[in-house]
């Protein structure tokens, strides 16, 4: 089975590819909707990705509380600064609850139907597998919003 270490260093590559994204584009980039059917801004993506980790390692993992609007993930916009600083606490945190983590063991809550998570019952260390999904997915997914956003820019740009 991998370690804690492997599992974060592939978490961490996906975040840090995500974090670069959002640290390219810029706060006028990084919020902008590339001209797709239901297209996401990388803004969106991020938060949505770390309402993920959070509740899915924070709540269901490790047991804590955690709020979350899942919806809001998705309609959120604003500086790209102090969304980086909440990468680096989402991914200290995640640290912790991988390595307190016992992978076989339940979940410590049932997660909503509408978060579209698995479709069977999951022990912490599949939890924790579906974060990687997913943080994975969406950082695919956010280097194509990054290539469609910069393309319109390139296109906007010549006369």
């Amino acid at each position: 089975m991998i370690t804690d270490e492997d599992y974060l260093y592939y978490v961490d590559r996906a975040l840090d590819g995500m974090a670069g994204i959002i640290a390219g584009l810029g706060d006028r980039l990084a919020g902008a909707r590339p001209p797709l059917p239901g297209a996401n801004s990388p803004y969106a993506l991020l938060t949505h990705c770390l309402g993920v980790v959070s509740y899915w390692a924070g709540e269901l993992v490790a047991g804590r509380r955690v709020v979350r609007d899942r919806d809001a993930e998705f309609r959120s916009t604003g500086p790209v600064g102090p969304l980086l600083e909440k990468v680096a606490v989402v991914r200290a945190q995640l640290a912790e609850d991988v390595r307190a983590a016992v992978p076989g063991a339940g979940l410590r809550g049932t997660p909503p139907q509408a978060y579209l998570g698995p479709g069977r019952e999951l022990t912490q260390g599949a939890a924790l597998l579906h974060v990687y999904e997913e943080l994975a997915q969406h950082h695919g997914q956010m280097e194509i919003l990054r290539d469609a956003i910069l393309a319109e820019q390139r296109e906007g740009a010549t006369p």
